[in-house]
């Protein structure tokens, strides 16, 4: 995929799952007057509308490649077959879904029991690429901060 290339679009059909080798994708979603990131999907991370994919419900999300992306995808009913395929695959697809599930939870305990100033440090310290490859607001917004709260912030850690 190419920079500012679609994954997804809200409201469209999720068919398929993709793993990210390189690049960045934005999960993100639009209202009236803003749009709200909900997550940047790095190398090593899969990518989809979960609930869309699994539940063939209209997508949620809009994704975005935000530079150049490789991306190795399966399609729905391809992802359906690999039971026949690969004996261990319940356990593995189990694992799969926890994880997914583990990475949302601390999301949660982050957003629940840190401050604006401890997300932002936790963040950069666990995602120092994305600074200098992704623009900063779709950063602020995925840690719940004005553009303001995140440049004072930024500002005040490289002081």
């Amino acid at each position: 995929m190419k920079k500012g290339d679609y994954f997804l679009n809200t409201n469209k059909e999720c068919d398929r799952l993709s793993f990210v080798q390189s690049g960045f994708l934005r999960i993100f979603f639009e209202t009236e007057d803003k749009e709200v990131t909900q997550w940047i999907s790095t190398k090593g991370y899969f990518v989809t509308d979960l609930s869309g994919f699994i539940f063939d419900q209209p997508a949620r999300w809009t994704i975005q490649a935000l530079t150049d992306v490789e991306i190795y995808t399966i399609r729905k009913n391809e992802y359906e077959k690999i039971k026949t395929i690969i004996p261990r695959w319940p356990e593995l697809e189990r694992l799969f879904i926890v994880r997914c599930f583990t990475t949302l939870e601390d999301r949660i305990f982050s957003h629940l029991s840190m401050t604006a100033e401890e997300r932002y440090h936790f963040f950069f310290e666990n995602n120092k690429e994305l600074f200098n490859q992704v623009p900063l607001q779709y950063i602020a917004s995925m840690l719940g901060m004005r553009p303001e709260t995140f440049s004072r912030i930024r500002k005040k850690q490289l002081s």
